[in-house]
C-alpha cells in the first residue's frame, strides 16, 4: 500500500467544500470528512462526494458502549467510505463491535482505524487531566496493540509515535497521522507535529493535512508540494 496524503475538508458546509475541491480538480485527492461537515450536511454530503469519485476518510471517532457503536457502524457501512474510525480508549470489546457493524455493508469493508491520543494532547496534559502517567509513545503503542488484537487495520497517532506503533504492531499495521504541516506554518491547537517529509521519514503510511493546504493562498500548489514532500514523487 503506497503512501498518500489525506486532505482534511474541515469546512462549515457544502458550498465551501465544493469550492475548495474545485481548486484540486483532476488530482483526485483522498479527503477527510469530519464532525463539523458531517453534522451540518449529513450523510448526503458523503454520498455526493463518493459519486464524484473521491476516496473518503469519515472521521467521526465513535466512542460509546459496544452495542451502540456496532449499530452506528452498521448505519455508516451503507455510505461506502474508504476509511473510518473509533476511539481506542473504548476498549477491545467496543472495537470488535465496531468491526462487526462495519462488516455488515455491501462490498469491500472500509479500513477501520483507532484514535490513540489526539495530536492536541501533550504529555503534561495526559498526566494531569487524564491521569495517564506512562510516556506518550508507550501509551500510543499499547493502544495500537489493543486495536491490532481487536482486528483493526491501524491507528491514528502523531507521526512521532508511528515508529513505536510499527515496532509493536508490525509494518503492515497502518499509521494515519494528523498533526502535519509545512515548516513555518502555525501549529494552531496541535502539540505533536512535524512536516510531510519528516512524517515520511518516521514511517507514516498516511498523513492528514488540513490548514497547510486548505488555508493556503494556492491550495493546488500546496497539495502538490505536500504529495511530493511525503512520497518523494515530483509529479502527481
Amino acid at each position: 500500500m503506497g503512501k498518500d496524503v489525506i486532505v482534511a475538508c474541515d469546512f462549515s458546509g457544502r458550498k465551501e467544500t465544493l469550492e475548495f475541491l474545485g481548486e484540486l480538480e483532476g488530482l483526485n485527492p483522498f479527503i477527510k470528512i469530519g464532525m463539523e461537515l458531517f453534522y451540518r450536511e449529513g450523510p448526503q454530503m458523503v454520498r455526493e462526494l463518493k459519486e464524484k469519485g473521491y476516496r473518503i476518510f469519515l472521521d467521526l471517532k465513535l466512542h460509546d458502549i459496544p452495542n451502540t457503536v456496532e449499530k452506528a457502524m452498521t448505519a455508516l457501512a451503507s455510505l461506502n467510505v474508504d476509511m473510518c474510525n473509533v476511539h481506542a480508549a473504548g476498549g477491545r470489546t467496543m472495537m470488535e463491535a465496531a468491526l462487526r457493524g462495519l462488516g455488515s455493508g455491501v462490498g469491500k469493508r472500509p479500513l477501520l482505524i483507532a484514535v490513540t491520543q489526539l495530536t492536541s494532547t501533550s504529555q503534561e496534559q495526559m498526566e494531569r487531566e487524564l491521569l495517564i502517567e506512562r510516556p506518550m509513545k508507550e501509551v500510543v503503542a499499547s493502544y495500537g496493540r489493543n486495536a491490532l488484537k481487536a482486528g483493526l487495520d491501524g491507528v491514528v497517532c502523531s507521526p512521532l509515535e508511528a515508529p513505536g506503533v510499527h515496532e509493536m504492531c508490525g509494518k503492515g499495521f497502518l499509521t494515519v497521522t494528523p498533526g502535519v504541516r509545512f515548516a513555518g506554518d502555525s501549529k494552531g491547537d496541535q502539540k505533536r507535529v512535524t512536516d510531510p517529509a519528516g512524517a515520511a521519514a518516521l514511517g507514516s503510511d498516511y498523513i492528514v493535512v488540513g490548514r497547510s493546504i486548505t488555508g493556503a493562498s494556492h491550495p493546488r500548489k500546496a497539495y502538490e508540494r505536500c504529495i511530493a514532500d511525503f512520497t518523494g514523487l515530483k509529479d502527481r
